[in-house]
């Protein structure tokens, strides 16, 4: 197993990409990483667009505030999140459970009645942050499985969300934008942000032990 701090240490906010593009099986590994995420009760409130399509790119570039990973990126993920917990996608959750563990039609009531109660009682947007912050796990292991690829990422935060959602029709589908995360190689010679030095706060500032 590789080591993942320096994995962490050999990542950073790519800057500029050189339009390689990243193998399939890479991409397909980073994709599954993902996937395998822990989210709250298990319900992985969130779906994951990838886009390859140059065309496609270059018209998402003005909407993230035209940042050059967009298109020099090989792929950019998109991280779309359900906008509601409706009682119908949590059902489908538990009953996809219950086949494959080829368990009884009652198996696991009490936590599909209480995902039902716990978010019925949130507002919309409450449900729309909540589901982004469960993404954002998923987010950060994509990262991690990237740089065990030798592939690099940036995770985007600056674009115009509403924007992104009508170009991409996702509010037809009940989702809503919430990061996007850009996967290639490092421009050796045109990436600025590379010839700097990885600075994070001090560790006694970062974690307090009680």
């Amino acid at each position: 197993m590789e080591n993942i701090t320096e994995l962490l240490k050999w990542r950073y906010a790519t800057k500029r990409m050189n339009g390689e593009k990243v193998a399939p099986e890479k991409i397909n590994k980073i994709l599954e990483a993902a996937h395998l995420a822990p989210s709250g009760i298990g319900l992985q409130p969130y779906e994951i667009i990838v886009i390859s399509d140059p065309e496609i790119k270059k018209k998402i570039l003005p909407i993230a505030m035209n940042q050059q990973q967009i298109v020099e990126s090989s792929h950019l993920l998109v991280f779309a999140v359900w906008d509601e917990y409706t009682k119908e996608r949590i059902d489908h959750v538990f009953d996809h459970l219950i086949l494959k563990q080829n368990k009884k039609p009652d198996s696991y009531a009490n936590q599909r009645n209480f995902a039902k109660t716990f978010f019925g009682n949130m507002s919309i947007e409450e449900n729309f942050h909540h589901a982004a912050k469960q993404a954002n796990i998923a987010l950060g292991l994509a990262i991690v499985a990237a740089a065990s690829e030798d592939v690099d990422s940036t995770p985007m935060e600056g674009f115009d969300p509403a924007a992104l959602d009508e170009f991409l029709q996702l509010s037809e589908k009940g989702l809503r934008s919430s990061m996007l995360l850009a996967l290639g190689y490092r421009d050796q010679e045109n990436d600025w942000n590379l010839k700097l030095e990885k600075v994070r706060k001090p560790f006694e500032e970062f974690v307090t032990f009680l």
